[in-house]
């Protein structure tokens, strides 16, 4: 049956290394996992089941990007696939949403963030699901290197929607990162499949240069592979956006065809890049990660590292892919330590303040006056604003409060709906009889008309629901919407998603719980440091880099030396020191700060001047109090990004002390 499948299906007359015991584990009905390195075929381990098994498998993907390649290639091999993504028109939509329901579509895929949608929810849980694919799955694990708190609901949505098993997938997952994703989707060890991190083709490289003569070295080893024939794919990896656009122009000034990509850039020019790239019209991008996750293009001959990678585990996700097809690749880092603190000011930035933290415990305990009952609704970007605390850790921080077992997600909601009719307000509700009528009636009656755009109040509606005697819950009246919209006979848009917890225990100490939560903040603050320069500890090393490599992976195979990276060539690397900047007791970091000081007393922003405060806006690093502000556009903002965020969080801390 499998092989049946492959051949006449996906045209392939074998399983790659680790496919098979996943596959027959999902078809047997079993929870699996894939641990593959980029470009190993992960994908066909949910596909070719997928056409066996009997109802909808849903895929959960991280990036519109992953999704779309896939698609691409299902479509080419006649298997019905399809996503829903916020890109899609209404009608898009709606067809993708038909052809699940009636059973012709047989995958599904959507992002995470989906799955927090009301409208969504309410559609997937009439929707049998034979099976859940996640991909990207260390994103489950706060471990992980690109930890997504949304995603540590997977496992209640799949409770949720009655899910029978769930695939999990991933090329970049430690020993420690594959416990915790087998154990909150309780995966039986041996249903866990690791083929290895060790890649025999990638010719592993590294040269630092010291950051004045990184340019030019780059054009030198570039031009030879760009210049020969046929040129050789390259992807030069850099952190910031403006470092694109900076290097790009250098190379291109320098006669090599080099283009810069990034999330700065609108979506019209990052797609028209990538399908140049894709196609071989566009020799070499100069990217920040934006670019390269779902980048299925086998035959990458180079990836080089400009900046430093933000870890060990973004580095071999970077690296894997190159040489794919399975013909050598090479692999430069180029970086220095000069990079080291704007890698550190990231982490550093995420990290909450305790009046921060302070803030959103107090808003949760002024929520809870009504007892073991209360609930708790709050708009995430609102509570970013108001507690200065960034959108991600934001999250992090809820996760925290659910896994104490002090809150729990119930669901969520758009607080705002409104809608404009195809036809007259009467015709509408005249299209039904009885209870039906007055039900579409209130509907309309409880929406405030503005020109052509209905806004409905759901507490007018129920209010009016109570009077009149009619149903009017929420899950009633959007089906009705939905119906509606199916008909052609509104339009419908949403906006304002609201979370909505359950309060578990109202009784909490707020300093206590406080304090808790910045000692978690600030442990995974030191972590994510350390894993910076264990990062570096790793490019040093006087052992075989792909062994290294392989090994914090948990993989002991690679062999002791594999004979094509720097070290086993003899050319161990020592990272250029940094140039030190002037010492920081020259700064006047009182005058610095001064015009942050004004700012806040002008718009009374309500939160202290903290050593963390102004440091951040010293150092360069945005916060969201800062856009109300305008900071990034006052005198003082980024001046001292040169210098270690600590040292400055130091200084500062002396001087409001005294």
């Amino acid at each position: 049956m499998i092989k049946q499948t492959l051949e006449q299906v996906f045209g392939y007359s074998t399983l790659r290394p680790g496919q098979r015991p996943v596959i027959d584990a999902v078809i047997a009905g079993r929870s699996a996992a894939a641990i593959f390195p980029t470009g190993s075929g992960k994908s066909l381990c949910y596909q070719l089941p997928a056409l066996h098994l009997p109802h909808l498998t849903l895929v959960i993907s991280p990036l519109l990007a992953l999704m779309q390649d896939q698609l691409a290639f299902l479509e080419r091999h006649g298997i019905a696939a399809a996503s829903l993504d916020s890109g899609q028109s209404r009608e898009e939509a709606a067809a993708v949403m038909e052809g699940v329901k009636r059973g012709e579509i047989r995958i599904l895929m959507v992002s995470v963030e989906r799955l927090k949608n009301e409208r969504f929810r309410a559609f997937i849980r009439h929707v049998p699901i034979s099976l859940m694919v996640i991909d990207e799955a260390h994103c489950i694990s706060e471990w992980g290197h690109n930890f997504r708190p949304d995603y540590l609901k997977l496992p209640a949505y799949r409770r949720d929607f009655d899910i029978p098993q769930v695939l999990l997938l991933t090329a970049t997952a430690t020993p420690r990162v594959i416990e915790d994703m087998r154990e909150r989707f309780d995966i039986l060890p041996g249903d866990v499949t690791a083929t290895g991190f060790y890649r025999p083709n990638l010719d592993l490289q590294v040269s630092p240069v010291a950051a004045t003569e990184r340019p030019a070295r780059l054009v030198e080893w570039l031009r030879p592979r760009l210049d020969a024939t046929p040129t050789q794919p390259t992807i030069v990896y850099v952190t910031l956006q403006q470092t694109a656009e900076r290097l790009a122009a250098y190379l291109a000034a320098a006669g090599l065809g080099a283009v810069a990509y990034h999330a700065g850039l609108d979506g019209e020019r990052r797609e028209a890049l990538q399908r140049d790239f894709m196609a071989g019209r566009l020799p070499c991008i100069v990217a920040t990660i934006a670019f390269g996750m779902g980048i299925d293009k086998a035959d990458i001959r180079n990836v080089v590292h400009f900046d430093l990678p933000k870890s060990v585990e973004n580095y071999s996700q970077e690296i894997g892919r190159a040489g794919r097809d399975g013909l050598p690749a090479s692999c430069l880092m180029l970086a220095g330590r000069d990079h080291l603190n704007v890698l550190e000011n990231f982490v550093y930035g995420d990290t909450p303040e305790r009046h921060g933290i302070r803030y959103v415990v107090d808003d949760l305990i002024a929520s809870s006056q009504g007892g073991a009952e209360s609930q708790w609704e709050l708009l995430l970007n609102r509570l970013s604003q108001q507690c200065n605390i960034r959108p991600l850790p934001l999250k992090t921080l809820l996760v925290q409060l659910e896994l104490r077992g002090i809150i729990a997600p119930r669901y969520s909601f758009f607080a705002d709906y409104r809608f404009k009719l195809r036809d007259t307000a009467e015709h509408l509700a005249e299209r039904f009889q009885g209870e039906r009528r007055a039900f579409v009636q209130a509907i309309l009656d409880a929406s405030r008309r503005a020109r052509t755009w209905y806004a409905l109040d759901f507490a007018a509606l129920d209010a009016l629901g109570a009077e009149r005697g009619l149903d009017t819950r929420r899950a009633r009246v959007l089906t009705a919407l939905e119906y509606f919209v199916d008909k052609g006979w509104l339009e419908l848009e949403s906006k304002q998603m609201t979370d909505v917890y359950a309060i578990c225990q109202p009784d909490i100490d707020a300093n206590t719980l406080t304090d808790e939560l910045l000692g978690y903040f600030r442990h995974k603050e030191q972590t994510e440091v350390e894993r910076l320069h264990a990062m570096l500890a790793l490019f040093e090393s006087d052992d075989c880099l792909s062994r290294r490599l392989a090994e914090w992976f948990g993989d002991t195979r690679a062999p002791e030396q594999c004979g094509h990276c720097s070290t086993c060539r003899g050319e161990v690397a020592r990272l250029p020191p940094v140039s030190p900047p002037a010492p920081l007791e020259h700064q006047n970091l009182v005058a610095l700060c001064r015009p942050l000081l004004e700012r806040l007393t002008e718009h009374d922003a309500g939160l202290p001047a903290s050593a963390d405060l102004l440091t951040r806006f010293l150092c360069g690093i945005s916060t969201p109090l800062f856009t109300p502000l305008k900071a990034r556009r006052l005198p003082g903002f980024a001046t001292l990004e040169e210098y270690p965020y600590a040292e400055v969080r130091r200084r500062l801390a002396v001087h409001l002390a005294g």
